[in-house]
């Protein structure tokens, strides 16, 4: 399995990312990006620190991807915190999304996928089919997530992917140990969006998932 989303004590989530990663293992992960919230006061440190936990992701097993999430930035500034991030390591950028729970500034969606350096945009909302189009253009995957709120938009999501045929992924954004999930909450999560059962098997395995081949 994998999960392109998740935070740790380095932002505001519950878990060192080494206890995070040896949850993560006993659920039988194999890929796990830790992306923890970001602007541009902590991005170089939050890299930095991820970078030394490296070592520990593979003595379990796993294929930690370093990134971030540029969480509730003015949306012209996506552009140049994204690349700054790739340039000092992050593997993986996800940008958060237009939410429908959250503050999010308009037009934080369109920066994030007209962007080259941005790999994710979680739980994006009531994404334009502009946009879809955009991220579909553009090779960036839109997220089915298991958070709480921000999970009321993810059958519309699946309905626009489909229609663009952008990429997706099943992501939990965990902060805390009870978000984490299992194999049966991932498919209870993608099947819920209504994706079809003839993709989900796809969709949801590391192995076979089209985003996770640029990591694996």
């Amino acid at each position: 399995m994998y999960d392109f989303h998740t935070h740790t004590l380095l932002s505001d989530g519950g878990l060192l990312p080494a206890e995070l990663l040896r949850r993560m293992q006993v659920l039988g992960y194999s890929v796990v990006g830790i992306t923890d919230h970001v602007d541009a006061s902590n991005i170089l440190q939050t890299l930095q620190s991820l970078e030394r936990v490296s070592k520990s992701a593979e003595h379990m097993g796993i294929r930690l991807i370093c990134g971030v999430e540029i969480t509730h930035v003015p949306p012209s500034e996506i552009p140049e915190l994204a690349l700054y991030a790739k340039n000092n390591g992050a593997e993986i950028v996800v940008v958060h999304g237009e939410s429908p729970v959250e503050p999010v500034m308009p037009g934080t969606n369109h920066a994030a996928v007209s962007c080259p350096h941005v790999d994710i945009l979680a739980h994006p909302g009531l994404i334009t089919m502009e946009d879809a189009s955009l991220a579909e253009k553009h090779n960036i995957a839109l997220e089915i997530t298991a958070r709480g709120g921000h999970n009321r938009t993810n059958g519309y999501i699946a309905r626009i992917a489909e229609k663009t045929g952008c990429l997706l992924v099943v992501d939990s954004d965990a902060h805390q140990p009870g978000d984490l999930m299992s194999a049966r909450d991932r498919e209870i999560i993608a099947s819920g969006a209504g994706i079809p059962d003839k993709i989900l098997t796809n969709l949801l395995s590391a192995e076979e998932n089209e985003f996770c081949h640029r990591f694996t």
